[in-house]
């Protein structure tokens, strides 16, 4: 369950397949410039090629391998679509969403049968539809106002039915229901009367787990105490809250999985025996959490693991597959991830990417030779793409900050990730801020390479997947040590030549947008200009706006950002907030919202420009009132993403395509600033909002 922040800065399925090319991480050593003849610019790559719909993406086979299933556009808009595995020609969509689009969906183990989610709007109330590939017949199984399903459990065991979380009852907790797939009748499970903040099932759907946050910010872990009620059987306590969860069960019900950092600093992987409670290591690696783990279909009993510390890797832990394993490395040295797998296990779908190479989806059958089905963006095949170089920076105390850099091809002629000149650079924030960077595929690198910036990637402290350590670190540091981080990544990339200290930008959504206000109003001095997107600039009124089914959670925010219950928290939280520091904001900025944002509310944008507008101070302000926390229709991206473009262009002088006809289908406004962005006042004077939901 989803309750950070986490923001990708598109929705629009970039598809970030990830993993090093072998490249030597950087230091804190002065890297000399290699002599090179400059790079004449490449060519300039169309927006709507990196941000526009995929041509097909998320491949999935039923479990019964007679089909196909991926998401491609209709008329503009992303749907279902199903194909016979045997003959990918006779493809049809089965769906007929023309508004947001459905980005995602899975096979359920009842014939002829999917599932997919959508929200309205951005609300991220999602819910649960099923597809009756037979008769074309959808149903929304969670078809209540205001209502967020998740889905708990979907098992070879019980073909029927599935298992979906829904809060139509309260808002802020979800009851569990088993819902018929042929009916679409739910009967409750289990009424969350004790503020449960999420349930585990085994394949035979016997609910055996459950979580409880405690006060101190905590998990309790319970077990069914046999008379309708729980007992508390574990605990996770708070330094582990982020890194430790419980897995799921073998079909058997004999063993459970534990993704676990307790009694250590990094996340293992533990099997633990469920009659004598025996636990048993599966995987560790000192460097980084277990990310992942690979099932078998029918026992899903682990049988790989992924670790993400530079770059994603697979290892398997039962030989079986590492033959399998061993054939997908040798796709190419980018990485690749199992999207499905048939029951019988013959036949798996598998999405490889690279970091010059968008996703591409292959079917293996197991023994043979893996066969390329799709690319998910055929227009970038052929184009200037750039590599991408993993990065260990040091911070001023101590801490190694993993990192991505990617340099444009003017700036690295002889393609050894080293700058041989300086030029603008763009610190590009990711989101969470529990959440972290990964090596791969970035269409949003690829296109600020592409317009002549370097583009830094860093995972400051309070990032996640290098230890329980390094994201505690981050508590209490919103604008404190998290900032000095992206500071020390900045001071870094000048000492190493990447770019000088008077050409530097910085951009990000959600925190990264939050970090982007705190760059602007905290060290005005260190950037030249800003884009934030969907960043809160209050976290008072952030903490106090969160979503209701996000109560579980709001101890972790009391603990690691600020706690608005007390004097203390209160005045720590106005401290770190950049709406109190609005007047020192010397520089440029960008900011782009959703109007129906549950997580950063449109008033997080509107009060700093209010605040900005007063003072006189400019600010360019783009909002969309058909979006939430992100921009997830395409036209909706692209015409943020072309306003930004001529925003960094007027800041650090790189390369712009023009506005064009990019805000075509969007229903992008402008409230305020529209003549800061050369060409912006004029597109959207003539500009035919279309608003969709």
């Amino acid at each position: 369950m989803d309750r950070t922040l986490l923001f990708a800065v598109s929705l629009a399925l970039t598809l970030s397949l990830s993993a090093c090319n072998g490249t030597p991480a950087g230091s804190d050593a002065q890297m000399a410039p290699t002599a090179a003849a400059p790079a004449a610019p490449p060519e300039l790559i169309p927006r709507d090629a990196l941000f526009g719909n995929p041509e097909r993406a998320n491949v999935q086979i039923s479990p019964d391998g007679r089909y196909l299933g991926w998401v491609a556009a209709v008329d503009g808009v992303l749907n279902v679509w199903v194909a016979p595995a045997d003959d990918i020609g006779k493809a049809r969509a089965v769906t007929e969403d023309k508004a947001r689009g459905i980005r995602q969906y899975f096979w359920s183990h009842r014939p002829d049968t999917l599932l997919y989610l959508r929200d309205t709007g951005g609300d991220e109330n999602f819910h649960l539809f099923s597809v009756d590939l037979a008769s074309g017949q959808a149903r929304d199984l969670s078809n209540f106002p205001n209502t967020r399903a998740e889905v708990v459990g979907v098992s070879h065991l019980h073909p029927e039915s599935v298992l979906v979380a829904m809060n139509d009852r309260d808002p802020k907790w979800h009851d569990l229901y088993r819902v018929d797939l042929a009916s679409g009748q739910r009967t409750l499970l289990e009424k969350n009367s004790q503020q449960i903040a999420g349930y585990i099932a085994d394949p035979d759907f016997k609910v055996r787990m459950a979580s409880r946050a405690r006060d101190d910010g905590g998990n309790d872990l319970l077990e069914p105490d046999g008379k309708g009620g729980w007992k508390v059987s574990g605990e996770i306590p708070f330094a582990d809250s982020l890194t430790s969860f419980p897995g799921g069960y073998t079909s058997d019900g004999g063993t459970q999985y534990f993704f676990d950092s307790r009694g250590r600093d990094t996340a293992a992987l533990y099997a633990i025996d469920t009659g004598t409670g025996a636990k048993t290591l599966v995987f560790e690696d000192a460097r980084a959490d277990i990310s992942d783990a690979l099932d078998e279909p029918t026992t899903q009993r682990a049988q790989a693991v992924a670790v993400n510390y530079l770059k994603n890797e697979w290892k398997a832990i039962d030989p079986a597959v590492a033959p399998d394993l061993e054939k997908l490395k040798a796709i190419g040295p980018g990485s690749f991830s199992v999207t499905s797998r048939t029951l019988d296990d013959k036949t798996w779908i598998v999405a490889y990417s690279a970091a010059e190479t968008p996703a591409a989806y292959y079917r293996y059958a197991r023994g043979g030779t893996p066969e390329k089905l799709f690319s998910a963006r055929p227009a970038l095949e052929g184009k200037a793409l750039v590599a991408q170089w993993p990065q260990e920076i040091r911070s001023r105390d101590g801490l190694t900050l993993v990192s991505y850099l990617t340099l444009p091809r003017t700036a690295d002629a002889n393609g050894d990730g080293k700058a041989d000149a300086p030029v603008p650079l763009v610190l590009l924030v990711h989101g969470g801020p529990w959440a972290r960077d990964d090596y791969g595929y970035n269409g949003y690198h690829q296109w600020l390479a592409n317009r002549g910036y370097a583009v830094l990637a860093v995972n400051y402290r309070g990032s996640t997947g290098f230890g329980k350590a390094f994201t505690n670190a981050g508590d209490g540091e919103w604008a404190g040590k998290m900032h000095d981080d992206l500071i020390d990544a900045v001071d870094w990339a000048v000492k190493n030549g990447v770019t000088t200290k008077e050409q530097v930008a910085i951009m990000g959504g959600s925190y990264g947008g939050y970090a982007t206000l705190v760059g602007l109003t905290f060290t005005p001095e260190t950037f030249k200009c800003g884009v934030d997107i969907v960043g809160p600039s209050n976290l008072d009124t952030l903490l106090s706006t969160i979503p209701p089914y996000w109560a579980a959670f709001f101890e972790q925010f009391a603990r690691r950002v600020g706690d608005p219950r007390t004097a203390a928290g209160k005045q720590l939280l106005a401290e770190r907030s950049p709406l109190t520091r609005v007047a020192s904001i010397s520089k440029p900025l960008l900011i782009g919202q959703g109007a129906n944002d549950p997580r950063v509310h449109q008033a997080e944008s509107d009060q700093i420009v209010k605040a900005m507008t007063e003072k006189h101070i400019p600010v360019t302000y783009v909002l969309f009132p058909d979006e939430g926390h992100g921009f997830a229709r395409p036209e909706n991206n692209k015409a943020f993403n072309a306003v930004t473009e001529g925003f960094l262009a007027q800041c650090l002088g790189g390369r712009a395509q023009p506005i064009g006809t990019d805000f075509n289908g969007s229903s992008i406004t402008v409230p305020a600033g529209a003549d800061g962005v050369p060409g912006l006042a004029d597109a959207i004077r003539t500009h035919v909002q279309d608003i969709r939901r």
